[in-house]
């Protein structure tokens, strides 16, 4: 079973705020400038499809702007993710981490990962449908081209679909007219260099262009006993954008990334990943505030060693939505899609799968409609069905209410179901022990399943201040578990579905704008997990903790400071409560970083990762890697 974890498992750069040519519609000092207030109501479009204050939003969303992206010095997607407060990040190597909302953090050693989260670039879905995971080293934006990213914690399988079960991640990067001109970034330090270029230009009035090039080397991280972890890597990638406006009402992209890659594995040949996707999106408004959109892409992923497996995994997705009025109280948003995806599997003698490739089949039809009651009621009733390869289809159904008491408060609460769909890891996989196979998927594995419920609300107590808070109770049914079966091995396993519990928390962050010069955030979160077998289960494996350790609280505090026009410090500090099985202790952390606009295109900084240990264990030291201390120093420059 171990050897399975190194097929499916899977740049620090400093100085990452780019200014854009003037046709910028909101620069990184414009949102300086913004009252918090101006900050709520920033658009979102992950809660109902639709574009929405995030001060309307009836969902526990955080969004992560550019601007705190730049002011953070980290430039990995999931260093920039540790920047929602609705989100657990753990780092468990040098390439390899591992991102949760609300738990289910997974257990390597027992084949169960981080399966509940939903990732979204641009509307292409990131997640790998042969585990349902995200491999994180095989992702990357450049930071300076993300407009923001929009984390929402809680089910969002009525418009995303499966697997949208505990949050979803939607990364939104800038129209190429808005990355104008050409960029420079450099940065050196004790565990990460790198290097990227873009430029950025117009071919007409009407079309818009930018390239991007980048490299990426990381150092070993440790091992808990301090020895090398001989976890190096590194990964090029380049890519491309075009934005094409054809009239004031039709806009189309064509947007394209390419990667390659090796990490280093202890005392086995190197781990390779390539990648490459293309994907377009159309979209076109009417008079009548009505939206037609259309995206197509093709992603292809593969990765494996010679001596432990390789996958190549291809994608192919159509999907289309229309939302319009239907009458003066009814917004409506419809649509659906289908995706093909052909796969194959290359094992070993040892872990195969039967067959060894498939082509999974996934189509979707969905509704949504936002109704208005009163002026300030707002019930919004939703349904996706979704025919899954494996278990058919699935009704995945949600019932919204949002009171806007005041044009200051927010009240909302939801009740939602969500699965996690079967996969190839859970049907088709075998692992033989010596000539007998010892281990077989289960050709009857059902889906997982969410039925959650969620109040919340979302408050300016004045222009300086405001306020989120979130509570939910998730009831799940189905989850995967190791079962004994009879068979010709002296020990018969295969997954089952009896596992069994409910999980229950809060989630509140507040801003508070201390002085025109000076920002503070803070956020706690809290997590109780009560998970059991169902009767008959053979409770075989580490116990209900295969499905996560994860802490029961943690918390944040952030402070960003202009000290002058030119000149600003930022610091983060977090908590992370300890993991209970196995035990973990409890760490506090601090990131900082130091930037200086030399003049209108240069920009020097100096960022500290985890400066207050010269190493942590985030995760289990059976399951990770020690996360050391870390300094960059970086240059940007603009022409």
């Amino acid at each position: 079973m171990r050897r399975f974890s190194l097929v499916l498992r899977g740049f620090v750069a400093v100085g990452t705020l780019f200014w854009g040519g003037p046709s910028d519609a909101q620069t990184v000092r414009d949102i300086q400038e913004m009252s918090i207030g101006q900050l709520e109501g920033l658009d979102v479009t992950s809660v109902t499809k639709t574009r929405e204050d995030l001060s309307d939003a009836p969902a526990a969303i955080y969004v992560i702007t550019q601007e705190a992206i730049a002011r953070s010095g980290a430039v990995t997607l999931p260093e920039i993710l540790r920047l929602a407060p609705n989100l657990q990040v753990d780092q468990i190597s040098a390439s390899r981490y591992i991102i949760t909302a609300r738990g289910f953090s997974g257990n390597i050693n027992d084949q169960n990962f981080a399966n509940q989260l939903l990732v979204l670039i641009d509307g292409r879905s990131v997640y790998t449908p042969l585990y349902s995971g995200v491999y994180w080293d095989m992702q990357d934006v450049p930071p300076a081209d993300i407009e923001r990213i929009e984390v929402i914690s809680g089910p969002g399988a009525t418009l995303w679909g499966a697997n949208a079960v505990n949050g979803v991640i939607n990364i939104i990067t800038k129209k190429a007219s808005h990355t104008q001109g050409g960029l420079v970034e450099v940065s050196a330090g004790n565990l990460e260099q790198s290097a990227t270029l873009q430029y950025g230009g117009r071919l007409s009035d009407s079309l818009a262009y930018r390239f991007y090039m980048g490299d990426y080397w990381g150092a070993d991280t440790q091992l808990a006993s301090g020895q090398t972890a001989h976890d190096q890597w590194s990964r090029p990638q380049g890519g491309f954008r075009l934005d094409w406006t054809p009239s004031e009402v039709d806009n189309v992209t064509f947007q394209g990334d390419a990667y390659t890659g090796w990490e280093a594995q202890p005392g086995a040949p190197n781990e390779n990943i390539t990648g490459h996707n293309i994907q377009t999106a159309w979209s076109h408004a009417w008079s009548d505030g009505s939206v037609m959109q259309v995206l197509a892409y093709y992603d292809h992923t593969s990765r494996g060693t010679p001596d432990n497996g390789t996958y190549e995994l291809d994608q192919y997705d159509l999907e289309g939505q229309y939302s319009f009025a239907l009458g003066t109280d009814n917004k409506m948003v419809v649509g659906g899609g289908i995706r093909v995806s052909p796969y194959r599997i290359y094992g070993t003698d040892g872990l195969f799968f039967v067959p060894p490739s498939r082509t999974l089949d996934l189509g979707d039809v969905f509704a949504q409609d936002s109704i208005a009651l009163t002026p300030a009621l707002t019930a919004i009733l939703g349904l996706k069905l979704e025919a899954d390869p494996y278990s058919g289809v699935e009704p995945l159904p949600t019932a919204r209410l949002s009171w806007k008491a005041s044009d200051d408060l927010l009240l909302w609460a939801a009740v939602s179901r969500a699965i996690r769909s079967p996969t190839p890891f859970d049907v088709d996989v075998a692992e033989r022990v010596g000539s007998v196979v010892a281990l077989n998927g289960d050709r009857d594995f059902q889906s997982a399943d969410l039925t959650a419920y969620e109040i919340g609300t979302r408050m300016e107590l004045d222009p300086g201040i405001s306020f989120s808070l979130s509570a939910f109770y998730n009831d799940y049914s189905d989850l995967r578990s190791i079962e004994i079966v009879p068979g010709p091995a002296f020990l018969n396993l295969t997954w089952g579905n009896d596992l069994e519990g409910h999980t229950y928390g809060f989630e509140a962050w507040a801003d508070y704008q201390a002085a025109p010069w000076w920002h503070l955030s803070a956020s706690f979160d809290e997590l109780a997990e009560q998970f059991k077998f169902k009767p008959g289960a053979t409770a075989v494996g580490i116990g209900t903790s295969q499905l996560g350790d994860d802490p029961s609280r943690s918390a944040t505090l952030r402070s960003s400071m202009n000290l002058t026009g030119d000149l600003g410090i930022d610091a983060d500090l977090r908590y992370v409560g300890p993991l209970p099985d196995p035990h973990v202790p409890d760490y506090v952390e601090l990131n900082a970083n130091i930037w200086w606009n030399v003049s209108d295109t240069t920009r020097l900084s100096l960022s500290g990762f985890n400066l207050l240990h010269a190493h942590h264990q985030e995760f289990p030291s059976s399951e990770a890697d020690a996360v050391p201390r870390s300094f960059s120093v970086g240059l940007q420059w603009r022409f």
